[in-house]
């Protein structure tokens, strides 16, 4: 089952009696367990039959012994097992899994493992419980997810605010969610979050970023290139070149997908192929008019060769300020 699914039967009520939540992305593990712990059990009812225990000090007879026990003047009991991946030979609540008592809701929170699809626990829970595998989201999914996101509290998000965002801090969810509470608390339900936003209170600068390089690049721009890499080269902690490399190497291989698409006038066809809100289909087409499709492929063979010498692959002591400076100064007069 997916996440979306998970919580909407728990908002229904609809309870199954184990739950093995696991994967890279502890997010969505947090948010359903925690739905669980607020809301399954009323106030009165949590404090005999609502449990959280941690994976570093329990066996698993200890939580077979605690998921077996009936609940005291209430219709169930909650048990959440936290940092599960601690546990030794977890594969062995196959046995309890295999026929959990429906009077008890078990929470597994396995993260950052994956338990081994071909043996029993998996094929338990296929039977006797809901398993979800919480995988990180893709780079380029992730401005979607935070208009979702937002849209849930009834707020909107300007698309280049969104992809700030995204740019600045990646995929972790958590992290985009404490930076998004420090912009959303000072906002009236119905509004949107705009660059201004996220450059006040989040401390994103909305002119010298990643995305308003290739921007500039894109419309070969050079006093505008020169003025974001000269503050990327002043703050090198923040904007290290690495991750400058391998953005706009991404950046460039959409514009070598725009190239490939026959029918350009399809905006929702071409945003889906090029994974991007349908904002942001009209620069990718200035920059198409701008690097040829050789020039895009030139481009990316480029940053492949200035990724090796930021890393000293070719022997080379050149600081990354100057590589940076070179490899922009190619890009824009090639």
């Amino acid at each position: 089952m997916d996440y979306n699914q998970i919580i909407a039967d728990l908002k229904s009520k609809n309870y199954s009696p184990v739950y093995f939540l696991e994967g890279e992305e502890p997010y969505f593990m947090d948010q359903i367990s925690d739905f669980i712990l607020e809301n399954v059990l009323t106030e009165d009812e949590k404090g005999f039959n609502q449990s959280i225990l941690y994976g570093k000090d329990l066996s698993i007879d200890a939580i077979m012994t605690t998921a077996k026990r009936y609940p005291m003047m209430a219709e169930r009991q909650v048990v959440v097992i936290r940092e599960a991946q601690n546990i030794k030979n977890i594969e062995d609540l196959a046995s309890y899994v295999e026929k959990p008592l429906t009077s008890t809701i078990l929470v597994i929170n396995y993260k950052y493992k994956t338990i081994d699809k071909r043996k029993k626990l998996y094929k338990a829970l296929s039977k006797n419980g809901v398993y979800l595998e919480s995988k990180p989201l893709y780079d380029n999914q992730v401005p979607a997810w935070i208009a979702k996101y937002l849209k849930e509290k009834n707020l909107g998000i300007d698309p280049r605010a969104a992809q700030l965002i995204a740019d600045f801090i990646g995929s972790d969810l958590q992290r985009i969610v404490n930076e998004l509470e420090k912009v959303t608390i000072s906002l009236v339900p119905g509004t949107s979050i705009m660059p201004d936003d996220v450059e006040k209170n989040i401390g994103i600068s909305k002119e010298f970023n990643t995305f308003e390089l290739q921007n500039a690049l894109g419309n070969k721009d050079i006093l505008k290139s020169n003025r974001i890499i000269n503050y990327f080269i002043d703050n090198e902690k923040m904007h290290p070149l690495t991750v400058i490399i391998g953005m706009l190497a991404n950046y460039y291989r959409k514009v070598l997908v725009y190239h490939s698409i026959e029918n350009k006038s399809d905006r929702n066809l071409v945003a889906q192929k090029l994974g991007v809100n349908p904002f942001f289909i009209n620069d990718y087409a200035n920059a198409a008019k701008n690097y040829s499709l050789d020039k895009a492929i030139a481009i990316i063979s480029m940053m492949r060769e200035y990724d090796l010498r930021s890393k000293g692959a070719r022997g080379g002591s050149t600081a990354n300020g100057d590589l940076l400076r070179e490899m922009v100064f190619k890009i824009l007069h090639l």
